[in-house]
């Protein structure tokens, strides 16, 4: 998912959640939620899921780390994708097929009983379906937390936000929010914490990393339309295939040495079969709406109680106490939540 800007990025930084405090982000919130849905799993790879067998993994992510982000000052807002560009049908067929051979790979290895291999493909094969999204809201408007159905993609409705203003940076784990010119991404920030490696006994911390868009075309020494053709070439959502046999640096030696796609000439007939024009359009004009004013408000407990604990089976104790935490640690910062949320 998202073009594959990593190798070529040196320009980031590492930051704690601490360092957000009182700015505004905007999540990428199908980002957000299929991250929970993947990592928020049984010993065999099963979802967390309530009585009814409705999946809960992506409530329970998208409850405690909005809850552990307001702890610690950060105001969220998250962004949900609309009506995908025609050109992403492709990217889209090709995440169904792969879901589809993770799930039966998924089903084999716990045929063996091999719960490690079957708890990878169960992440693999991840699917979002249009109830948990509208949980995800109904939880958010619980929690006082303002979301934003976007016309497109939530993505660039998210870059869109933070480059106007409205929020202070976009929060995604794709590099595709600084194709969509947002000045300040941060990766990370939904899975930080302590992960384990797949088919590995070996842990590692995920932190959160800043990169601003500025000083990442700095060092690249490429304008932000540059950046856009280099990440044509590599593969994108809306060409995923990209060009054959050219990755990252090659791709950045393509750009630095032509300036653009058209002045490629020996890629002239791979190119005449990408409309990359069109893609263009899809980063530099994207289809997105101004949110108007942003509002955060307090929880209101008794709503969130009744979604999570008697609709979906959550402990009480444990939903009640995590906003126990979060009223402390608003008193703690010498403002009262009223205030913090006004």
């Amino acid at each position: 998912m998202g073009v594959d800007l990593g190798p070529l990025i040196k320009n980031r930084r590492q930051v704690k959640v601490e360092e957000l405090h009182g700015r505004a982000v905007a999540i990428d919130g199908y980002n957000a939620l299929y991250q929970f849905l993947a990592v928020i799993r049984g010993e065999a790879g099963e979802p967390l899921t309530d009585s009814k067998g409705r999946v809960t993994s992506h409530l329970s992510g998208l409850y405690y780390r909005t809850l552990n982000l307001l702890e610690k000052g950060v105001k969220p807002v998250y962004v949900f994708d609309g009506r995908p560009p025609e050109l992403k049908a492709q990217e889209i067929e090709n995440r169904v097929k792969q879901r589809e051979a993770a799930r039966a790979k998924y089903e084999d290895a716990l045929r063996r009983g091999d719960l490690e291999s079957a708890k990878t493909y169960a992440s693999m094969s991840t699917r979002l379906r249009d109830y948990m999204v509208s949980d995800a809201k109904q939880l958010l408007d619980a929690l006082g937390i303002p979301w934003l159905q976007a016309p497109s993609e939530g993505e660039a409705e998210a870059a869109y936000m933070a480059a106007k203003g409205y929020v202070w940076a976009s929060v995604s784990q794709d590099y595709d929010s600084l194709l969509f010119g947002s000045p300040v991404l941060v990766r990370n920030l939904t899975i930080s914490g302590r992960r384990k490696l797949p088919k590995k006994d070996v842990y590692v911390e995920v932190v959160p990393e800043m990169l601003e868009l500025q000083l990442v075309l700095g060092e690249l020494g490429l304008t932000r339309e540059q950046l856009i053709d280099l990440a044509i070439l590599i593969g994108t959502d809306f060409n995923p295939d990209g060009i054959k046999g050219v990755g990252p640096m090659k791709a950045y030696n393509y750009i630095k040495k032509y300036g653009r796609l058209e002045e490629i000439a020996e890629l002239r007939d791979e190119l005449s079969s990408i409309d990359y024009v069109a893609i263009r359009n899809i980063f530099l004009q994207p289809d997105v709406v101004d949110p108007g004013e942003l509002e955060w408000r307090p929880p209101d407990e008794e709503r969130v109680v009744e979604f999570l604990c008697r609709e979906h089976d959550f402990s009480e104790e444990r939903v009640t106490n995590a906003l126990r935490r979060l009223k402390s640690s608003s008193s703690a910062r010498t403002e009262s939540l009223d205030k913090w949320f006004g």
